[in-house]
């Protein structure tokens, strides 16, 4: 039977598109559209929090991002250690969780470190659950799942067993999927978590998403008929 979502979602997901293209308008340098993205994210983490959601996966770099330039890569590495210092005080305070998924391996050291420490730092945040995919491509964390199998557990497995070993383990699947930037498409983000997820495209870039075009998502995520195959 059909019904009315008319409720608030767990979980949301966003891929946060258009960084470069809102600096390049504004004749900035590239890295400045990132660190407006950055502000951007703290500011939504509180909209998240004020709705009611508890969980919101952003997806912040991709594999295929490492094909980007090398100053560029080296900037946002650099800009992802700025941010997991910066909001650590902030997040302990407000009750907010923050986790990281990915492949952390190809990960400058540093980063590694920084981004390390915020996870321990505030693994105790009961309020919001933020989830930064970070050298993340659905396709790999399937495959990485896979093999991480043991043969008594393939023997005996199911979708919900498969789940627990994706790095969103204990995350509930998105209910929603924003995607700011103009593209419609999910670029490997969260294959397997977004099979039922309600999409939603906006030509903003992120660096200019509102709070107002968030909220009107939500509204209309809450007159959506929800089947789930029902």
């Amino acid at each position: 039977m059909s019904e009315i979502s008319n409720t608030i979602p767990q979980t949301v997901g966003i891929i946060l598109d258009g960084n470069r293209r809102w600096a390049q308008e504004y004749g900035l340098p590239i890295i400045d559209g990132h660190r407006r993205g950055v502000e951007t994210l703290e500011e939504c983490v509180a909209w998240v929090r004020d709705a009611g959601i508890r969980n919101l996966i952003v997806y912040g770099f991709s594999t295929e991002n490492w094909k980007r330039s090398e100053e560029e890569v080296s900037d946002l590495m650099e800009l992802v250690t700025f941010f997991s210092g910066a909001i650590k005080k902030r997040a302990i305070k407000e009750g907010i969780k923050v986790h990281f998924i990915g492949m952390r391996d190809r990960l400058p050291e540093h980063t590694r470190v920084a981004i390390d420490t915020l996870e321990h730092d505030t693994a105790q945040g009961k309020c919001v659950t933020l989830v930064v995919a970070l050298s993340y491509g659905g396709r790999a964390e399937i495959v990485e799942a896979a093999r991480s199998l043991s043969e008594s557990e393939r023997a005996a497995l199911t979708e919900e067993s498969f789940a627990e070993k994706l790095w969103t383990a204990g995350i509930p699947d998105p209910d929603i999927i924003i995607r700011t930037g103009g593209q419609q498409r999910l670029s490997n983000f969260l294959p397997w978590q977004s099979v039922y997820s309600e999409l939603f495209f906006t030509a903003t870039y992120w660096p200019a998403f509102t709070h107002e075009e968030f909220d009107d998502i939500l509204a209309t995520y809450g007159t959506r008929v929800i089947n789930k195959g029902k």
